[in-house]
């Protein structure tokens, strides 16, 4: 099976390319780099430099290769960006989809893995989150993902195109020569890690007074690993002739901002000093998943549930490229 993986130079994608190749199959990247690295590319894996909104690029992509199935991962995802750009955030994310459905579409492709997110429930009454709960999500990098994921039952109803949209909660963690390298860096765990490796003065966090054990965010931390596991699970799900959905992918447990600066602490030896934000729009106080619907359908479970071995995995791989991908 041959699978276009858009977005594969990225964090979380790089990761799902690597799964993808261990479990035998033949990988098409397609990625404008943007924001994602040409070496975060395994050399097994075939890279193509094009915007996913670019038709006459896609065209080519899927006319000069027999593709099975489609994993969707570019998009934009700072949430306090996207208040301030929604158009920005709906253009790409929005219609990076929609460009990619209809080549889907037009080349017989019938299965389609979404990188959704937690994001699109907001900010709910009530924790962990189930796939049942409301969407309603309360900035625009959830709205993005919402209405892709609204988008996919009508290519199903028209086309047969079968889906499966993954709500991860917060990738984090690194392991071999991959890691998280962003552009700047928005991430709560890898800015704290430069703060560490003498990059950054302090680490900021926005906001004290939410309502949660500490007065700061609460989220739930799934190893980038796992979420890259999920993927092909899903891929094999839909391969099987399973049913199309949404799944969360959490561990859940929730840590706070803070808590998350005190594992660093520890794991590091540094002292990592903080330093005191407003609030960003856009940031649910608290978010954590419950998994076991995909534990049912997919036969997922996270391995690396510990805060410590996430944040140490991602410390391992900073130390080695404390300025990130070479590119």
């Amino acid at each position: 099976m041959r699978v276009l993986v858009v977005g594969g130079a990225g964090y979380v994608g790089s990761f799902a390319v690597q799964e993808l190749l261990a479990q035998g199959y033949e990988v098409v990247v397609l990625d404008s780099l943007v924001s994602g690295h040409a070496s975060a590319v395994p050399p097994d894996a075939e890279l193509v430099v094009a915007d996913a909104r670019d038709d006459e690029a896609l065209g080519k992509v899927f006319s000069a290769r027999r593709l099975d199935a489609v994993m969707h991962f570019a998009a934009y995802t700072v949430a306090s960006e996207s208040v301030l750009h929604p158009g920005r955030y709906f253009a790409n994310n929005v219609g990076s989809a929609i460009c990619l459905l209809n080549a889907c579409v037009a080349h017989d492709v019938g299965l389609f893995v979404f990188s959704s997110s937690a994001a699109v429930y907001g900010a709910p009454d009530e924790m962990p989150l189930t796939e049942d709960m409301p969407i309603r999500p309360i900035n625009p990098y959830g709205e993005s993902k919402a209405l892709v994921e609204r988008l996919l039952p009508w290519y199903q109803a028209a086309h047969g195109l079968r889906y499966m949209s993954l709500r991860y909660f917060n990738a984090a963690g690194a392991a071999g020569r991959l890691g998280e390298d962003h552009r700047p860096e928005t991430h709560l765990i890898p800015r704290v890690l430069q703060v560490a490796l003498g990059q950054m003065e302090a680490v900021p966090i926005y906001g004290s007074e939410y309502p949660t054990v500490d007065g700061t965010c609460v989220r739930d931390y799934v190893h980038v690993v796992d979420l890259a596991r999920a993927h092909v699970l899903a891929l094999e799900h839909l391969a099987r002739e399973g049913q199309s959905g949404a799944l969360n992918l959490g561990t859940g447990q929730g840590f706070s901002n803070l808590q998350v600066v005190e594992t660093a602490r520890r794991v590091t030896g540094h002292p990592i000093p903080v330093r005191w934000e407003a609030q960003r729009p856009g940031d649910p106080p608290v978010l954590v998943a419950s998994a076991q619907r995909a534990r049912e359908v997919l036969g997922w479970q996270p391995r690396h549930t510990s805060l410590e071995e996430i944040v140490a995995s991602a410390w391992e791989w900073h130390l080695a490229h404390p300025d990130g991908y070479p590119d």
